[in-house]
């Protein structure tokens, strides 16, 4: 494990984390949405994180373990995706422009975005306790180098 590794793997969890950020303030942005471009409400985002693996551009028979055996190297964000899985809200408002209007039991209702302000409030904490974590890691080596640093100075 190289001298900045964990700084660059606590990095990674910091950028997925700010995406994450993101797409939450977008998913709270959006909870009254009922007409998108795409058509129909609003649809929650979620972050999909995989974890970063590097494949090594070359491999040295002399280093065969060098590039890549480790604790691992970091997180990356690899997509979004909308929430199909959760219902779309239904709410009785025969005045709303996006009120369903043929006849039938949904006369009068619209659809509202599959937003829950609680959950992403709740969301919200979590991404911004694990970005803090991150940063806490970078913040711990950045010390332990300058210790090493007034070390080597004496």
């Amino acid at each position: 494990m190289g001298l900045f590794s964990s700084i660059n793997i606590a990095s990674t969890g910091m950028s997925a984390q700010r995406a994450r950020l993101d797409v939450i303030a977008d998913n709270m942005a959006n909870v009254n949405t009922t007409s998108t471009n795409e058509g129909g409400p609003y649809r929650r985002t979620r972050v999909i994180m995989k974890p970063r693996v590097e494949q090594p551009y070359w491999r040295s028979p002399f280093l065969p373990q060098m590039l890549d055996n480790g604790p691992g190297r970091g997180v990356r964000v690899s997509g979004m995706e909308k929430d199909f899985s959760t219902e779309l809200r239904m709410v009785y408002d025969p005045t709303h422009p996006h009120a369903i209007a043929a006849e039938g039991p949904d006369k009068g209702y619209v659809y509202y975005p599959n937003v829950n302000v609680i959950n992403e409030m709740a969301d919200m904490i979590e991404a911004g306790r694990m970005y803090e974590a991150n940063a806490q890691v970078v913040e711990g080596y950045k010390s332990m180098f300058q210790k090493a640093l007034e070390i080597g100075g004496r």
